[in-house]
């Protein structure tokens, strides 16, 4: 529930084939003010119902139908997501495989919501939400979407195996990882660590693990634990180090987010998080 807005909630049956995705459905009638909530994960939105999921940004502007958003999106409350009738196929992208996926790296979206048609084309866009509309069931659409990320990913472009491994290093650890840490673990400078995981995954490394542990803490927040506990458990200072944290990226106090349909939805939609594993070869 969100407010009077009943959601349908669906989940594939079997994993994807492309190791970093999982997707989710949603239906909603009646859509409104529903805070974007950021994720450290690359998220595609591939609608197609008779309505049109709508983002606002605090800025004025807005962006209606299908999207593609960095990680991170959302950051300060500054988007919100409305509409009637929506329904969508929501993917979250590893940022290690979301290149290969996308065409372009996390880095080029910007912190921004892109339109799927200025990424891949509109007559693309229009042909991939013709099929999920053509077919009744959420498996049938789910396959549909799976087979549509492996094709593209087939012509993957890798990050470097270093990044990777930083990357791993940084959700394996919920965000409490030393960036000096991690570029002395793979044989890099400081550096060149920053420069080449800015430009493969989106986020300068600090940002990135700053974004992990928010969502750590966030949803054992939702899932009813205390602000002192989570604060103490996920690494911050204090309560007041967690509050500031939980603000920057929502906008809003631990107690409200505790209470976002956002973070609820999400850990139905998505109830097992990435767990990482060491690259053979570093």
């Amino acid at each position: 529930m969100h407010g009077a807005a009943v959601w349908d909630v669906a989940c594939p049956q079997r994993p994807s084939r492309v190791a970093g995705v999982t997707m989710a459905g949603f239906r909603v009638r009646d859509l409104d003010a529903l805070r974007m909530v950021p994720h450290p994960a690359v998220t595609l939105i591939l609608e197609f119902g008779t309505g049109s999921p709508i983002l606002d940004y605090a800025a004025g502007r807005q962006q209606r139908g299908s999207i593609v958003a960095g990680p991170g999106v959302g950051s300060g409350g500054a988007v919100w997501a409305r509409g009637e009738n929506v329904e969508c196929v929501q993917v979250r992208l590893s940022p290690l495989i979301a290149r290969a996926i996308l065409g372009v790296s996390p880095a080029d979206l910007d912190g921004a919501v892109v339109a799927v048609g200025d990424l891949w084309g509109g007559r693309e866009a229009s042909r991939i939400r013709e099929q999920l509309g053509d077919v009744s069931s959420w498996e049938d659409r789910f396959a549909l979407t799976d087979a549509l990320l492996a094709r593209r990913h087939e012509a993957e472009s890798p990050v470097d195996p270093e990044v990777a491994w930083a990357w791993h290093r940084i959700v394996g650890g919920r965000g409490l990882v030393r960036v000096d840490g991690l570029a002395a673990e793979v044989g890099w400078s400081r550096k060149r660590l920053w420069s080449r995981f800015r430009s493969q995954i989106g986020l300068p490394p600090k940002r990135a693990a700053k974004l992990v542990r928010f969502d750590h803490a966030a949803h054992r927040l939702v899932a009813g634990e205390g602000a002192a506990r989570v604060a103490a458990d996920a690494g911050y200072a204090d309560q007041s180090h967690l509050h500031r944290d939980i603000m920057a990226f929502t906008g809003a106090t631990p107690a409200t987010v505790a209470y976002e349909p956002f973070l609820a939805v999400d850990d139905i939609a998505w109830p097992s998080h990435e767990t990482p594993t060491k690259p053979s070869h570093l």
